[in-house]
């Protein structure tokens, strides 16, 4: 009777195991995500900032691939495949190429300083989990709880993709944010209940060909301008009108 009653109980405790070490695992890699996010913020040369990112797409992979199997998702895997060819190797080449075609090799202009973009990064992410979290609070379920805040970490991770591109005069990096803009949506997408295999492939085709767009473009602005400044072709803008 007393090994009757003990199984369900040890089936329990290992259903509540197995539990934790999903939520403990999903929280390292979105919270890995938001770490390396400041990392870019802080990031002042191109090919480091192009580095990191590298490094983030690498991360975002293994998240997704780590909730492809907590959901027992298979198509996920392809996401995590697409996150990892794509964004971890062939966009940070294919940027790098294009960095070393245009020259510019110099320090990444800034809007700001280095210094008050982290504190607005810290304030975003502060915003993040306390909007998500409480416009959440009624959701139930251990799995539900796990896709509520892995979306507050992805929310933090499109403020900063965002405040990337608001506080960078350099159009590269104003790209590389919006890279980091997309890799907090696909986090978004895949901690909650991932998307159709369908969307993730024309999400992924439709970010090869915008930056195929962006890169051409970089090109022309460079030809015409010779400059990626963002804040000098205002300042041309102007002085032509």
């Amino acid at each position: 009777m007393d090994r009757a009653l003990a199984l369900p109980h040890g089936s329990a405790l290992d259903a509540a195991l197995s539990a934790s070490l999903v939520f403990d695992v999903a929280h390292l890699f979105a919270g890995a995500l938001v770490l390396i996010s400041f990392l870019m913020l802080y990031q002042d040369r191109l090919y480091a900032l192009l580095k990191v990112f590298a490094l983030q797409a690498v991360v975002l992979a293994l998240s997704v691939g780590w909730q492809a199997l907590a959901q027992d998702a298979p198509h996920l895997y392809v996401t995590a495949a697409i996150a990892l060819v794509f964004k971890a190797v062939v966009i940070p080449l294919a940027l790098a190429r294009m960095v070393k075609r245009l020259g510019i090799h110099r320090q990444v202009e800034t809007v700001v300083s280095i210094g008050p973009t982290m504190l607005a990064g810290i304030a975003l992410v502060a915003l993040s989990l306390v909007v998500m979290l409480k416009a959440t609070a009624d959701v139930g379920g251990a799995a539900d709880a796990l896709a509520r805040e892995d979306l507050a970490f992805a929310l933090s991770v499109v403020l900063l993709g965002l405040l990337m591109m608001v506080t960078r005069r350099n159009a590269v990096s104003q790209v590389i944010g919006f890279m980091s803009l997309e890799n907090g949506l696909i986090l978004a997408a895949t901690g909650a209940k991932g998307m159709p295999l369908v969307v993730e492939i024309s999400v992924a085709f439709s970010v090869l060909i915008a930056l195929i767009v962006i890169g051409i473009f970089l090109f022309r602005i460079r030809e015409r301008f010779d400059t990626v400044d963002v804040d000098a072709l205002d300042r041309f803008r102007g002085g032509r009108a």
